[in-house]
């Protein structure tokens, strides 16, 4: 699972890997402007997906933020976790509208996907689902069908597993790869950690900044940037879990809420609790977990069918993106063949 760069300051304990998150947590009442980060919002399908850019354009905004200079983007809609083919169609146009616009692709373009995470995990599962329903090509260029031919770029797909089965740094795999095929492009595919319980399976973030394997669950491995492999990296990532104080936090948040409606405002304990910051009560229920409950993380418990849902929405949209001349059902025609 992806995580943050560690190695630029980060001010915040609580754990995200969210660009938007991060910028919530800079707000302040005084501005909505925070020196660095450019903030924008669109909203698109009547409503059901909204699509937030965070753009962080210089070392202020970085440090602020805890993340590198870039963009991130990240689409969000309940009805990822759903069963609503309408709306994971209209996700998945949006999806490639933005890796297009991110990616900037020449016709011809290389492109090397690769799925990070466990495929033996199922909130880790996400990467290697993806890479098993993307259209390779790189392989086929002497032998496509006739109606393929001009209207897909050379594709390849690879899930190189984690550490702990393989026993080799991710990034030296894909670095080896790299080497060998020589792509214009890679694209990962990442779980990641949220810090609101309601992002989790139901948002997607976009990134062209690169991602660090197996730091979202504090597994700090070898970053997949531009600068590590030689080619620009776009990270693909979806919240699949939270940890345990996150949800603690935001069960106290509503509990907190709940009060403010039925009971006295005026009571010790409310004041307490409402008069604490978010960091501060973090820490808080951090130190009371921590003896108990460790590092743990937390999933709902239909992420397995959420998971192959969001594994078909990213696919479909990196197919899209990179194969541009085709339509969907040719997609899923040879896919499945």
């Amino acid at each position: 699972m992806g995580k943050k760069n560690e190695d630029i300051p980060y001010h915040f304990s609580v754990r995200t890997d969210l660009a938007v998150e991060a910028k919530e947590l800079l707000h302040t009442d005084e501005s909505d402007d925070t020196d660095g980060v450019e903030l924008s919002f669109e909203e698109f399908c009547e409503g059901k997906v909204q699509v937030t850019s965070v753009k962080i354009i210089n070392e202020s905004g970085a440090n602020l933020m805890g993340k590198p200079v870039g963009n991130y983007i990240t689409i969000e809609s309940e009805l990822m976790k759903e069963n609503d083919t309408e709306t994971h169609e209209e996700i998945m146009k949006i999806l490639a509208t933005q890796l297009a616009d991110l990616c900037k692709l020449k016709k011809n373009g290389v492109i090397l996907v690769v799925g990070l995470g466990n495929w033996n995990v199922t909130p880790d599962a996400l990467g290697p689902k993806v890479t098993a329903k993307i259209l390779v090509t790189r392989h086929l260029s002497a032998s496509l069908p006739h109606e393929l031919e001009g209207n897909v770029r050379p594709v390849s797909a690879i899930s190189p597993g984690v550490m702990g089965l393989t026993g080799i740094e991710t990034a030296e795999i894909i670095k080896g790869v790299t080497e060998r095929v020589k792509p214009d492009l890679v694209i990962a595919i990442d779980a990641l950690a949220a810090r609101r319980t309601n992002r989790v399976n139901s948002t997607i973030q976009i990134s062209d900044t690169g991602i660090n394997p197996g730091a979202g669950v504090g597994n700090k491995r070898m970053a997949l940037s531009e600068q590590s492999l030689g080619v620009p990296v776009l990270a693909i990532g979806v919240p699949t879990v939270v940890d345990a104080a996150t949800l603690v936090n935001d069960t106290m948040d509503r509990m907190l809420a709940a009060m403010a409606e039925q009971a006295p405002q005026d009571s010790e304990f409310y004041n307490m609790l409402g008069n604490l910051a978010d960091e501060e009560k973090y820490h808080l229920i951090t130190e009371i977990l921590n003896p108990y409950t460790g590092n743990m993380f937390v999933t709902p418990k239909e992420v397995d069918a959420v998971i192959e849902r969001l594994a078909n929405i990213i696919a479909n949209g990196i197919n899209i993106a990179l194969h541009p001349g085709i339509k969907m059902d040719d997609i899923n025609r040879f896919i499945n063949a």
